[in-house]
């Protein structure tokens, strides 16, 4: 399988994922809450920040999903590697409140470090190609 098969399968699972977390969080945030890792869940009305946490995931998976459909493969690895951030500042929130370290690592940590991974390959393609599409340096006169 060639490096831009092996990307194009890398993001749509992350745009695919991506959209699956923001849907699970807007539509049954009672069920997708508990496996975040946090000690506890916000009541009443603070429960609307899991509709917000839903929202971020839905907007980050559109973004991902335009650039890859149109072949914007350079600014796809940009801001799939971008993406990788929210994981990671999950993680990070998640540690701070004394919610679950295997949580924080284990589902937090690991997606920031698939989805970083995955950025990282498109831009090592898309940078691959922009080299062998880049006309050659004139030669320099002795």
């Amino acid at each position: 399988m060639s490096l831009k098969k092996l990307n194009t399968v890398l993001a749509t699972v992350v745009v695919l994922f991506t959209f699956y977390l923001g849907v699970s969080f807007v539509l049954t945030p009672e069920t997708s809450a508990p496996g975040f890792g946090l000690p506890s869940w916000p009541s009443g009305d603070g429960g609307g920040f899991l509709i917000v946490k839903g929202s971020r995931e839905i907007s980050m998976g559109l973004g991902m999903g335009i650039l890859l459909v149109t072949g914007h493969r350079r600014s796809l690895g940009w801001v799939v590697l971008m993406v990788a951030v929210a994981p990671f500042g999950d993680m990070l929130t998640v540690l701070a409140h004394h919610g679950s370290v295997a949580a924080a690592f284990g589902i937090h940590g690991l997606t920031s470090a698939l989805i970083a991974v995955t950025g990282l390959l498109i831009l090592r393609e898309s940078g691959k190609a922009q080299e062998a599409v880049a006309p050659a340096p004139a030669a320099q006169p002795a």
